[in-house]
C-alpha cells in the first residue's frame, strides 16, 4: 500500500486497517511457524505497512503534513 493512499484514509478507517494489519501479522507468522507461508516477503511489506500506518498517525497527532512528490 503506498503512502498516498495511505494518507487519503480518515482516522477511523486507520485503526481498522491497523488492526488488520496487525491480524495479518499475526497469521503470517504462525503460517511461517508452520511451514505453510510460500511468500515470506509478504511478512516484510505487512511490517512496513503497519510502520507507514503508524508514522502517518502520529503525523496528524502532531499536526505534521508533509507533502511527498
Amino acid at each position: 500500500m503506498k503512502v498516498q493512499e495511505i494518507r487519503k484514509m480518515s482516522d477511523k478507517d486507520l485503526i481498522q486497517k491497523l488492526l488488520d494489519l496487525k491480524e495479518e501479522l499475526f497469521n503470517l507468522r504462525f503460517q511461517h511457524a508452520t511451514g505453510q507461508l510460500d511468500n515470506v516477503m509478504r511478512i516484510r511489506e505487512v511490517k512496513r505497512t503497519i510502520a507507514r500506518v503508524k508514522t502517518i498517525q502520529r503525523q496528524r497527532e502532531l499536526g505534521i503534513f508533509t507533502q511527498e512528490g
